[in-house]
């Protein structure tokens, strides 16, 4: 018989939950409460977290959306809780069903039952608002994460002013704390068309919509935004954001049939928001961390989690549905379909009277959004219109300022050309580096830091993405998911910091990695063999 190492002690190193519930949702979108509510009419002792009102610390890092700066501060707490409330009458029921729901509340960690046994209940899920962190254990888990904004980068978009779609609708509709007066929309579907009204409701001034494609793939859209009395400009880019410190007027250049700007085209509006409505990301980063089967889909937005009939993912009691699945599917009808297949997993099937039986049923044929349809077709056609426009010269990581040439130069990180200013350049760049093989976004990231900031990839991980395959002349999809690890959001220090660590963790963690010698300067340490099975290493003199 194999004996067991005690210092391992796996049990040990798992964190304690405060509590632990049957089914925990993410998200209180459209999905996460239809899924909510059905499974607490099934019965189902239910806790629903919702990252909404988000602190303006995080809005500031433009997490989890782009906001841009452009959301009023002062507010406090009580009042933001308020507004969302407000903003979503659903919750409301959702307390009266007796429903756990979390608010102001973010998911930075998912985690398997067991390191060794994945498929084992309960899961651990990490919680954490502004002031502590803990972690609540359940035996099903229902992602309904949603979807932000696709960034592409012009000269410019690091001012205050520049955000994405998502975050414009969020501040204007949810908070009711938008900042901005005279807006710029870039982008023509039906996301761009939602900002404008939105604006509009709020008295604000539109000042025109900008579609990198050709005006004749917009002729409907044209004339829904100039009913609106938006100017639209059709296979048109921006040029550049101007302004000494925030956004105080764009320039506008139209493409010309080959794709390069137009003589003479150069158009400056005054604005003092930007608002990228170029298309829309499913947020995956929990499931991927998980360790979710991934794959690459076009008409449902890029990356997305394999799922089965009942929503299903590949990871053991794991749901994902809405946008975090998937562009344009029902919310409503998705989130019904998790709960019923959660209630049944848990041997309940007793619905509340009106609720039908759940059934089995095939994949629903959904008819997706046009948006939703052409979001990874349009992306690359802004990028390459952007790229014609304003060169490679322009940051694509603003955390760490990797522009698109240093990007596919892979030139290293700027702070180490600093402290080596006369270190000759390699020599390897993208195109050599997928002459070896296929491009990897990890790999591109530990080379250049594109993607290692604060805002852990949001602005620029599609831009990176498409950066590879253009250079690496292969299809969409064909460069892999740059890797997500908890925490997917970033939280301070004194935060995490609230978790204590166990007795046995504290006394045996030296053993785990093995190193018994590494608090010893290295003229007193005395070589010690590795710890057979069973033994831990004594640290200090070893004879």
């Amino acid at each position: 018989m194999i004996g067991t190492d005690p210092a391992r002690l796996d049990a040990a190193k798992r964190p304690t939950p405060s509590a632990h519930v049957p089914l925990l949702v993410v998200g209180a979108g459209a999905a996460g409460l239809a899924a909510a509510l059905a499974a607490a009419a099934a019965g189902v002792a239910t806790m629903l977290i919702e990252e909404h009102p988000v602190s303006p610390e995080l809005m500031a890092l433009d997490v989890p959306l782009h906001f841009g700066q452009r959301m009023a501060r002062g507010a406090g707490n009580a009042a933001l809780m308020e507004r969302v409330l407000d903003s979503s009458p659903g919750l409301a029921e959702a307390y009266e069903r007796g429903i756990d729901v979390q608010l102001g509340v973010c998911v930075w960690g998912l985690f398997a039952g067991s390191a060794n046994s994945p498929d084992a209940a309960p899961h651990l899920v990490g919680l954490a608002d502004g002031v502590r962190s803990w972690f609540v254990s359940c035996d099903r888990v229902i992602v309904a994460s949603g979807a932000r904004d696709l960034a592409i980068g012009f000269p410019g978009w690091e001012k205050p002013g520049v955000m994405g779609a998502q975050a414009a609708l969020q501040l204007m509709q949810r908070y009711d704390a938008f900042t901005g007066s005279r807006i710029l929309v870039l982008g023509g579907g039906p996301l761009a068309l939602a900002v404008v009204e939105a604006a509009v409701g709020k008295g604000l001034a539109v000042v025109a919509a900008v579609e990198a494609e050709e005006a004749s793939r917009h002729d409907d859209s044209a004339e829904r935004f100039r009913e609106r009395g938006v100017a639209f400009y059709g296979g048109w880019v921006i040029d550049e954001a101007r302004g000494s410190i925030e956004v105080e007027s764009a320039a506008i250049v139209r493409l010309d049939e080959t794709g390069k700007p137009a003589a003479g085209s150069r158009t400056v509006l005054d604005c003092d928001t930007i608002v990228m409505s170029v298309g829309t990301v499913p947020n995956v980063e929990l499931l991927d961390s998980l360790g979710c089967r991934m794959q690459f889909e076009p008409l449902r937005g890029g990356w997305v989690p394999s799922r089965g009939n009942d929503t299903a993912t590949s990871a053991p009691n794991v749901y994902a549905i809405g946008d975090c699945a998937g562009l344009g599917a029902d919310p409503t009808e998705e989130g019904r379909r998790a709960a019923r297949a959660v209630a049944a997993s848990l041997g309940m099937t007793a619905f509340a009277e009106g609720e039908p039986e759940p059934e089995p049923e095939p994949e629903p044929r959904i008819e997706r959004p046009h948006a939703a349809n052409r979001s990874v077709q349009r992306a690359r056609v802004w990028l390459q219109a952007q790229i014609a426009a304003s060169g490679l010269d322009v940051c694509v990581c603003q955390c760490e300022e990797v522009t698109r040439r240093e990007l596919i130069d892979l030139r290293p990180p700027r702070y180490l050309r600093a402290m080596v200013p006369d270190a000759a350049p390699s020599g390897r760049n993208l195109q050599a580096l997928a002459a070896d093989g296929p491009l990897n976004q990890d790999q591109v990231k530990r080379l250049t830091r594109a993607g290692m900031g604060p805002c852990q990839g949001r602005r620029c991980r599609e831009q990176v993405q498409m950066l590879l395959e253009a250079v690496g002349t292969s299809e969409p999809g064909a460069v892999p998911l740059a890797r997500y690890r908890p925490p997917v959001r970033p939280l301070p220090l004194k935060v995490l910091a609230a978790e204590e660590e166990s007795a046995a963790l504290r006394d045996h963690w030296v053993a785990w990695f093995n190193i018994s010698t590494q608090w010893l300067a290295h003229w007193e340490a005395k070589p010690v063999p590795f710890a057979a099975p069973g033994q831990i290493p004594v640290i200090g003199d070893s004879e």
